[in-house]
């Protein structure tokens, strides 16, 4: 087979040891703050009928959906050369991988609505699939860590969020971030303003791309969509507000002031900005920012993007306030807001920076090597000793020159070596190799353990 088959496919990864003891340090931190805060955790299948995908996303996300072919031996009755793949699609998959995991929690709440006590609040960390474009901080496989609270309309909950997205990176040593936040509220304003409510999806689209693609060119689509040059103009000004925090709501509120939705929107913001500061947050890295659109279709409130300063990395989580994704599922006026970290921009983040803690990695303390067949029978009770004692040890399990076992554990970075020999039998000793300095002493089994636990 040729060597390009036998690598994952583009967008997917394999993960090395290293690697998933440093994710494995993240969600640990992810979990236990979450639970802090009083969230619970759920999962669900990596498959969903695609009914319940399709129409949550936006025409682009439903193009980046991944079907999945019906099983079984069929053949569809349709002439495909008179068909579009959309019209084939229905008779050849019903099935698809969940695009996130929000989509999948509204599903999960509305048939347990009987059983859940509301609001509810869960998290959820588990991975996703699109069937994007890889490239260098994009997959197509990648893990969310979601939290949500759903069935209340309170703006405590986006404040709490705010409390808990600072403590998780505090306690991943991030400080230079910046949680930008606006209101879906303040965008339909703003198309308002523009003379083109109808086209407030187009404006969202556009401004999501702002990051990527730049000023010029989200004004030439907008351009392609039928905004005029007169309308154009008046958008400029959210492309330069001030720096301070005080001066932009005043020139956003002074430049949307007659649009009620906007008004609306912009006390909703300034609410949550009072109540995170009361949660003795005084120093919140919160910035207004009328250009946050996030892509996703369904967000109807308040949208928050968590961005780190200076790094090419750039966005590292995401979420917002939704009102109706549970209407399609049955369970109508039932609102809910979330937000999500990328635990693949979060590794990457820590990686660049050299943020990972030494020694997390570290797995087995110590590896037994005994000389000769004579010497496995002690080698095997100093192994069964330090197991009891939760001391984490392996065996050499095969006969072997010392030297090839000591480069088998400096490969595998432990770090230290119980040599085992006829000497070692006869006094029931250890002799324990530190291999980052090169000594070595003999020990009893009592003071092995103790050296090691």
């Amino acid at each position: 087979m040729p060597l390009g088959r036998l690598t994952p496919p583009k967008g997917t990864r394999d993960f090395d040891a290293v690697q998933v003891f440093r994710r494995r340090y993240i969600l640990d931190i992810l979990q236990r703050t979450y639970q802090k805060y009083g969230f619970l955790p759920l999962e669900t299948p990596a498959l969903e009928h695609l009914d319940t995908l399709m129409g949550k996303y936006g025409q682009e996300g439903d193009q980046l959906l991944y079907k999945v072919l019906n099983s079984g031996d069929f053949l569809a009755d349709v002439e495909l050369n008179s068909h579009t793949s959309a019209s084939v699609l229905p008779h050849i998959a019903s099935k698809g991988l969940r695009y996130d995991l929000t989509v999948p929690l509204m599903r999960y709440v509305a048939t347990n609505s009987s059983q859940i006590a509301f609001p509810f609040r869960r998290y959820q960390i588990q991975p996703v699939w699109r069937a994007d474009r890889p490239q260098k901080g994009r997959y197509r496989e990648f893990w969310q860590c979601d939290i949500d609270v759903v069935g209340t309309e309170s703006l405590l909950c986006e404040a709490e969020i705010i409390s808990l997205i600072h403590e998780v990176l505090h306690r991943l040593k991030l400080s230079q971030f910046s949680i930008h936040i606006n209101h879906r509220g303040v965008l339909r304003g703003l198309a308002t303003m523009l003379g083109a409510a109808d086209q407030e999806t187009a404006l969202c689209v556009a401004l999501d791309k702002l990051d990527k693609v730049g000023k010029a060119n989200v004004l030439t689509e907008l351009r392609n969509k039928g905004l005029s040059a007169v309308a154009l103009e008046q958008l400029d000004f959210i492309f330069a507000l001030p720096t301070a925090a005080e001066a932009r709501w005043e020139v956003l509120t002074n430049r949307l002031q007659d649009i009620p939705v906007t008004t609306a929107a912009l006390q909703d913001l300034r609410t949550i900005h009072d109540q995170v500061q009361a949660m003795g947050l005084g120093t919140a890295k919160m910035l207004l920012d009328p250009t946050l659109a996030r892509g996703l279709s369904y967000y109807t409130g308040t949208v928050l993007e968590v961005k780190l300063q200076d790094s090419t990395w750039g966005s590292i989580g995401g979420g917002g306030r939704y009102d109706h994704l549970t209407d399609v599922f049955g369970l109508p006026n039932v609102s809910g807001v979330g937000f999500s970290f990328g635990l693949d921009r979060l590794y990457a983040t820590l990686e660049s920076l050299a943020l990972f803690p030494a020694g997390i990695e570290q797995t087995t303390q110590v590896m037994l090597a005994p000389l000769d067949d004579a010497s496995t029978p002690w080698a095997l009770k100093v192994l069964a000793t330090l197991r009891t004692q939760d001391i984490c040890a392996i065996l050499y399990p095969a006969s072997a020159r010392l030297k090839k076992q000591l480069q088998y554990a400096d490969r595998c970075r432990i770090p230290f070596v119980g040599v085992i020999g006829e000497e070692e039998c006869a006094a029931q000793t250890i002799a324990l190799k530190d291999m980052a300095a090169g000594t070595q002493q003999p020990y009893t089994l009592d003071q092995l353990v103790d050296k090691l636990s």
